[in-house]
């Protein structure tokens, strides 16, 4: 009985892990669709939602028969209670990459208004940060839970930096204005992408060690950024 009840958790652990790597691929062919001007990315974005939301219902739906008739230990109640939150921070991330397909039609409307440099490199970040908060759970690893954490403040750097170079295209040229705007809601969709992952890493920790650091993380960051800002230094926009 207790061995069919842990190979129940060990597949609702899959799932999720398959949850994930639906999300993902959505991230990476929604920037794909970007960088290759080729909205026939975009139809496998939204085809993958649907497979994202119906993993959702199961995780859900196994998490609470778990719960009310198998009667888990303390230990295993917190992941299946965390089970169902994780898969919320996924179904999440699966829409903000439809969130970014929608965007990218309006981007590719006209022209390219600059290179596609930084908004690929941020979706990386973004993309692995949503992979390694994964894999903590698979590996019950606080270590790589807590470096997911720390990748949060490049990906925030990343859309500051966009912003202010897509600013100023603004500022030069009205005409820009609806591109422009475009690629800083990409930019604000993938920095979503990246706090539901921080979220999902939160929840290993809380998982493996009981320690509840969601408020703590986030006046951590919001510290080191009053930090910097006090030190004077301001970055180039044009680099």
């Amino acid at each position: 009985m207790i061995r069919h009840f842990d190979e129940q958790l060990d597949e609702l652990r899959r799932r999720l892990v398959l949850m994930g790597s639906f999300a993902e691929a959505m991230i990476r062919l929604a920037v794909r669709a970007l960088v290759e001007r080729d909205e026939t990315h975009s139809a496998e974005v939204f085809r993958k939602e649907e497979e994202v939301n119906e993993l959702q219902i199961e995780v859900d739906d196994r998490a609470i028969k778990l719960t009310a008739l198998q009667q888990p230990v303390a230990s295993d109640v917190r992941f299946l209670f965390m089970s169902s939150r994780i898969a919320t921070e996924l179904e999440r991330i699966a829409d903000q990459a439809v969130n970014v397909c929608q965007n990218v039609h309006h981007a590719l409307l006209a022209p390219p208004l600059r290179p596609i440099i930084d908004l690929p490199l941020m979706a990386d970040i973004a993309e692995r940060m949503v992979r390694e908060s994964l894999e903590s759970l698979t590996r019950r690893d606080v270590g790589l839970a807590e470096h997911v954490l720390e990748e949060e403040r490049k990906v925030d750097a990343y859309k500051e930096k966009i912003f202010r170079e897509l600013l100023t295209y603004m500022m030069a040229d009205p005409g820009t204005i609806p591109r422009a705007l475009a690629l800083i809601l990409i930019s604000r969709n993938l920095e979503r992408v990246a706090d539901h992952a921080t979220n999902v890493a939160e929840e290993v920790i809380f998982l493996v060690q009981g320690r509840d650091i969601r408020h703590r993380h986030d006046e951590k960051l919001r510290g080191a950024e009053g930090a910097e800002g006090s030190g004077g230094g301001g970055g180039s926009v044009g680099k």
